[in-house]
């Protein structure tokens, strides 16, 4: 396991935010597990609020929408200008991620290949949404978290960010940590778990997980991972896994 003082000579993964309200980032990074990848320049989070880019005195980055409706629309000048400034700042220019409900949903294979890239770029919308012209010029990949909507993409880039930076080696301590949580490779949701006391208002532990018996440990759990997927997805996931019956043990590993 890595030495939770080390302190990476530079960091394995850099998001970019843009955003306009880039102090709803403050708390969200000075606690727990990104605080401390923070620390360890393990991840690098730099926030850039879109203003800068305005090009009026008022520092206006949204307008009306042309045909009329309700809200407002973020502008495509400020956005995209602030998008080129900011892959220029460093390289590699990184890849754009646009926060949107009518974006492509977040899963963890798709979270699993975002931390393969050396740097993100985390644009995060606000109002009715973007000019489209944004997405037309920039190309950027567009992320859901979700069928609802939000009161901007702020609380979606944190998810990236998070989600991500759990991938990162070294950033959660143990990285066996990141490899058995749910919607691991098979698909599957996490087992359930159980600390001390063995016994809680008549809920006692199940006896497995008490036995020593690592073998009988991995079955159990396997079951009830397979049980707790089947309940809560039904057959939305369970096609897409190797047929084993419930007891049936993880394969072997070398």
């Amino acid at each position: 396991m890595e030495d939770s003082s080390t302190v990476a000579s530079r960091p394995l993964i850099r998001f970019d935010v843009l955003t306009l309200f880039p102090n709803l980032f403050e708390g969200f990074l000075s606690e727990s597990i990104l605080k401390r990848a923070l620390e360890r320049n393990l991840i690098a989070v730099h926030r850039h609020d879109l203003r800068t880019w305005a090009s009026n005195k008022h520092h206006q980055v949204d307008d009306r929408p042309f045909g009329g409706g309700p809200g407002m629309v973020l502008m495509a000048p400020p956005v995209v200008e602030a998008v080129e400034a900011v892959q220029a700042l460093t390289a590699p220019p990184g890849l754009v991620l646009a926060m949107t409900p009518s974006g492509r949903r977040l899963d963890q294979e798709w979270v699993r290949r975002l931390a393969t890239q050396p740097r993100l770029i985390l644009l995060c919308g606000r109002y009715e949404g973007f000019d489209e012209r944004i997405i037309e010029l920039l190309q950027p990949k567009l992320v859901s978290i979700g069928d609802y909507v939000l009161s901007g993409g702020e609380v979606p880039a944190m998810v990236v960010i998070d989600a991500v930076s759990r991938l990162i080696p070294g950033v959660l301590g143990d990285d066996q940590s990141a490899a058995e949580d749910s919607f691991g490779p098979e698909g599957l949701l996490d087992h359930p778990h159980y600390t001390r006391p063995r016994l809680y208002r008549g809920l006692s532990v199940p006896e497995v997980l008490t036995s020593g018996n690592h073998a009988e440990i991995a079955r159990w759990r396997r079951e009830q991972a397979l049980q707790r997927t089947r309940q809560r997805f039904r057959e939305a996931v369970l096609p897409t896994i190797p047929n084993a019956p419930y007891g049936s043990a993880p394969p072997a590993t070398e």
